[in-house]
């Protein structure tokens, strides 16, 4: 059926209402006030005529010039109040199953928590601004098996096939977001971002994104120049039986290595009031540079039967196969790079192998992924709902990997010494991985699925990933309940291994694999707006970094040779009362190698906020939010390779970090403005979650995003 686009009624009877009205007008002052002159018999006197000088043709009547204009105004046709509802968006993990499209999200919650180190659910510890490197203050296992560099410090900023939406879009899409400091420190963090789409055809979309981080912190050398981009397309057939979603990314983060301070900022002798800016650094003149780009291609074909069941509300029908074939391709090429172009006057560096002022350290990865899966669906006919339904999926991936390693040397060449780039390393390898899931759900109310994984040749030869999920549902009223466990096995990734870098080399280390085994309980209730879940993990042969004198900065890989207990609790909870509204969400974990495993006992997001609207456009939200954790002993950073590693055993005071705000939509426009750590000074003039790094100050920051649809 051809799209067309849904018009405004009140304006298209505005505007008939105004020609009608103009009509009438017209015909009344011809009738009672026609053009008059004056009578040479009497110059007060005056009769009606014609101006046949001016006039061309007959004169319209009333009914006449009514018509006229009423055809006037159908032929330039009605305008059109373009909103969301002419713009549907899916991704790659919804369209595994099913062809099935959901609206665009326009609103304002969790609008102030842009940052992705300060989401409320999985908060980060870092170096002191947004940009720079990273990881999860709770414990959150990677649950992925296969070849692996190891340098995941700045992955919080890159842009991968998998983050990129879809879109089918009767109109022209775009939407402009920026983030940026003001008052006290404007330029402390930028945020931009671009995301524009629209359907070539009605089976057919194009668009692109575009993000920067140009925030330059709190200190001359916290300048971060982060970088990624996307072409993106997803095509149906007219058949619906063939998809095609392709995307072409690109990231490029610049980041500067300071080394941290010279001296300790929030000692009980310092104020409130200095300004980081002018401290001294321990680096002036060093940098990592991460480039991650690639080409994803994804088509998939429906054989057999298509059922499809019928949209509710404003979701569009979803599209199910009863067979379908697919393959994947996927070209990346991944950069990392350390420069130091200085003297390591404050011993930073543990050793200098091959230059103690220079280094460009690099490493070049290039990855060619195939993917082949196969997909059975079997269910009955009536598809009103799913119901006793058996999914299938087996497949096969190949990768082909190969990666170079250089250094900066010193090179004799004709009879001088001369420096240059030296390649170390030069590689080949490749990973063979079984793919198989299964899924059957017994009713509406029940399903048990099952994933697993299993690297049978190749460089990870023996990684496994076995998952498995029973939901078991009670309605509406009584929630739902998650029974998860899995079993992971991977070997260690490459930095651990087989390393050569100016400032470390790893080579020949006795690390062996790590053995994940973990069974979760969840519960969750719409209806009471509650989510509880309880996870236990035991993990053997756990790998991280140490370093191996007390206090040293001489980080190592290691692995523990006893197995690791950890207890995870979480809690959600949010509670509406009028306008108001309340937010929690708590987590308790507990493990018996707490200086190993470095991550507080407790955490704990609240958020309470009140909603009104003014003036009956603007649509508002008061509110103050609250992180807070329990101390902890804090990690070290190794500056070179970008890894968190256990140093000195040092625990730093924790104090709550407050931040009102307040938000507002307007029309298309989304705003909000806050004050992020409105509390330093109160309890504490700052505050630390890596060893010598410590946290921004105070801000006030001011964030809109204009949404467009033409």
């Amino acid at each position: 059926m051809k799209n067309t686009p849904e018009w405004r009624p009140n304006g298209l009877w505005l505007q008939r209402f105004g020609c009608i009205l103009i009509a009438l007008l017209s015909f009344a002052w011809q009738n009672t006030h026609a053009q008059m002159r004056p009578m040479p018999m009497n110059p007060g006197q005056t009769v009606p005529i014609n101006d046949t000088a001016s006039r061309r043709g007959r004169q319209l009547s009333g009914d006449e010039l009514l018509d006229t204009l009423r055809k006037r105004e159908e032929n330039r046709g009605d305008s059109v109040v373009y909103t969301s509802k002419f713009v549907k968006v899916t991704n790659e993990r919804l369209l595994n199953d099913s062809t099935q499209v959901f609206p665009l999200d326009t609103g304002i919650v969790g609008f102030e928590n842009y940052s992705p180190l300060l989401q409320p659910r999985s908060p980060r510890i870092y170096l002191g601004s947004l940009g720079l490197p990273q990881r999860p203050l709770l414990f959150e296992p990677a649950k992925s098996i296969g070849f692996d560099v190891g340098i995941h410090s700045l992955d919080a900023y890159m842009l991968t096939p998998q983050d990129i939406n879809y879109y089918r879009s009767r109109v022209a899409y775009t939407n402009l977001t920026y983030i940026g400091g003001i008052v006290n420190n404007p330029t402390a963090e930028q945020v931009f971002r671009l995301v524009h789409t629209q359907n070539l055809k009605p089976n057919w979309n194009v668009g692109a994104n575009f993000n920067t981080i140009g925030s330059r912190g709190f200190h001359r050398r916290q300048n971060v120049g982060d970088m990624n981009a996307a072409v993106f397309t997803w095509y149906e057939s007219r058949s619906k039986r063939y998809n095609l979603l392709a995307n072409a990314f690109f990231n490029n983060l610049k980041v500067p290595e300071s080394g941290s301070y010279t001296d300790d900022l929030f000692s009980s002798t310092t104020t409130a009031s200095f300004n980081r800016y002018y401290e001294n650094v321990r680096l002036a003149s060093s940098n990592i540079n991460q480039r991650n780009n690639g080409l994803y291609i994804k088509q998939f074909y429906y054989l057999g039967r298509i059922d499809t069941i019928q949209g509710t509300g404003k979701e569009a029908a979803k599209i199910l196969p009863t067979q379908r074939i697919a393959h994947t391709l996927f070209y990346n090429v991944r950069k990392y790079k350390f420069t130091q172009n200085e003297a390591d006057t404050y011993k930073v560096f543990p050793d200098a192998y091959y230059s103690n002022n220079l280094s460009t350290d690099s490493l070049a990865l290039t990855d060619i992924r195939n993917d082949f899966s196969y997909s059975f669906y079997l269910r009955g006919k009536s598809v009103s709902f799913v119901k006793n339904e058996v999914k299938l999926d087996v497949g096969l991936t190949h990768d082909l990997y190969h990666y170079k390693q250089h250094v900066l040397d010193s090179v004799l060449v004709n009879s001088v010494y001369t420096t240059q780039k030296v390649k170390l390393k030069d590689e080949t390898f490749q990973n063979v991985k079984l793919n198989a899931r299964f899924s059957y759900r017994f009713s509406d109310r029940v399903g048990l699925e099952g994933d697993f994984q299993q690297v049978a040749q190749g460089y990870n030869f023996g990684d496994y990933l076995y998952d498995a999920r029973l939901t078991v549902s009670g309605g509406e009223r009584a929630g739902r309940i998650i029974l998860g466990a899995y079993a992971q096995n991977n070997k260690a990734p490459l930095i651990f291994t087989d390393w050569i870098s100016n400032h470390y080399i790893y080579q020949n280390t006795d690390i062996g694999k790590q053995k994940t085994n973990n069974v979760s309980f969840n519960y969750i209730n719409d209806k009471l707006q509650l989510d509880l879940k309880a996870e236990y993990f035991l993990i053997t042969g756990y790998q991280y970094f140490r370093s191996l004198t007390p206090g040293g900065i001489d980080a190592v890989p290691a692995q523990l040779s006893s197995a690791i207990n950890l207890l995870k609790i979480s809690v959600g909870k949010t509670i509406n009362w009028g306008r108001w509204h309340f937010e929690d969400f708590f987590v308790y974990q507990k493990s018996d190698y707490q200086t190993t495993l470095r991550t507080p006992e407790i955490y704990n997001f609240a958020n309470l906020s009140y909603t009104k609207k003014f003036f009956n456009v603007l649509n508002t939200t008061l509110g103050v939010n609250v992180r807070y954790n329990t101390t902890y002993v804090a990690p070290s950073y190794a500056v070179g390779i970008s890894q968190f590693y256990n140093g000195a055993d040092v625990t730093f005071n924790s104090y709550p970090i407050i931040t009102p705000y307040i938000k507002a939509t307007l029309y298309r426009t989304n705003l909000f403005v806050q004050y992020d750590y409105a509390n330093q000074g109160l309890q504490s003039n700052g505050y630390y979650t890596v060893n010598r790094y410590p946290m921004p100050d105070k801000l006030i920051k001011f964030g809109v995003s204009w949404t467009f649809y033409n």
